[in-house]
């Protein structure tokens, strides 16, 4: 049996010296990226396997991240709550942008799901522990404690969006009012006069945000009102949000779904009551999740690139891991407008 590869036959393919090597699977910041590169691309030709328990002896990490999905649920709803984010294709997006950036680095990430006290404190522990390095958080209710306790605690975190409250947190997000405006300028330019949208849920600073960015879009197009009804973020919701549009603005025209399961379930009403879209109303999404592709018509949508914001969440994340006492960051990513069939 062939034995299995050292650090010695990565630094030979990678044309580097054995203690470079040593540097960049230990997850070091002074090697230079391209070089890290180079090292990484010989890990994987060559197969190479660090020894986490001996990494972690000289680097007193765990070589572990905690990717928490937090809220602030009610008790006895652990269930629900987990069945209802799993659901959502967006959380698959972050933890494929997560894993993606990681993997080539000898961290990995362990799913924790906080949506209770006692499942904050699970968290915590498990943090002030050693057991992981520090947490990326993708919080699901602006009333979630756990940003905050995390920063009182001094543990190293990074949030996918800016926090509803006041924390000094890292985080990555979108500017999400661009979006807006790339859907409200879409929709103007098609021709659409009667528009509306279906909203997030509005204690949510991504929904207030998008929703803000679309009402001052269309007032500079010379639309004053525009006619919302609040969903949340859900294909259910957005069914519910489509009829009662419908009910109260029968002339609709043009609608912008804050999300694009909303826009999944509006789609559906619209079909329903033999509404033609985009022949007699366009509907655009946001996200470019999978349902923008499924559904039939195919969805315009804004694209928010969910994977490259989980890596660089994650990128944020190992930095104040190597440097406690770096200040908190903000990264915000710009979106993108995605033209197909349904507007």
């Amino acid at each position: 049996m062939s034995r299995p590869p050292t650090l010695e036959d990565v630094a030979r393919v990678a044309g580097v010296s054995r203690a470079t090597v040593s540097r960049v699977v230990n997850g070091t910041r002074n090697v230079d990226r391209k070089i890290q590169e180079v090292v990484r691309a010989a890990v994987d030709q060559t197969g190479y396997a660090p020894n986490r328990a001996a990494r972690s002896l000289v680097t007193k990490r765990a070589g572990t991240i905690a990717l928490v999905v937090s809220g602030a649920g009610d008790p006895g709803d652990e269930d629900a709550f987990a069945a209802r984010v799993f659901a959502d294709p967006f959380f698959g997006r972050v933890a494929g942008g997560v894993l993606g950036f990681l993997r080539t680095r000898g961290v990995h990430p362990v799913l924790m799901v906080a949506d209770t006290e006692p499942a904050r404190e699970d968290v915590l522990s498990f943090l002030r522990q050693g057991s992981a390095d520090g947490a990326l958080l993708v919080s699901t209710h602006a009333e979630d404690p756990l940003p905050a306790r995390l920063v009182a605690a001094e543990l190293p975190a990074v949030l996918f969006a800016r926090p509803a409250r006041p924390v000094p947190i890292s985080y990555v997000d979108l500017d999400h009012r661009a979006g807006a405006r790339l859907a409200a300028d879409h929709l103007v330019r098609r021709g659409c006069t009667r528009v509306a949208t279906i909203t997030g849920p509005l204690d949510v600073p991504a929904a207030q945000e998008r929703l803000t960015g679309f009402r001052d879009a269309m007032a500079r197009h010379g639309f004053p009102h525009v006619p919302i009804a609040e969903g949340r973020f859900t294909s259910a919701s957005g069914e519910g949000a489509m009829e009662r549009l419908l009910a109260e603005h029968p002339g609709i025209d043009g609608v912008f779904a804050a999300n694009d399961l909303m826009a999944q379930g509006a789609l559906l009403v619209l079909h329903k009551h033999r509404r033609r879209v985009p022949g007699q109303v366009a509907l655009v999404g946001f996200d470019d999740s999978s349902p923008a592709l499924s559904c039939r018509p195919r969805l315009t949508t804004v694209r928010q690139p969910v994977e490259d914001m989980a890596a660089g969440m994650s990128r944020l994340l190992l930095d104040h891991v190597e440097e406690p006492g770096l200040r908190p960051e903000s990264v915000v990513f710009e979106p993108s407008l995605v033209v197909r069939d349904s507007a």
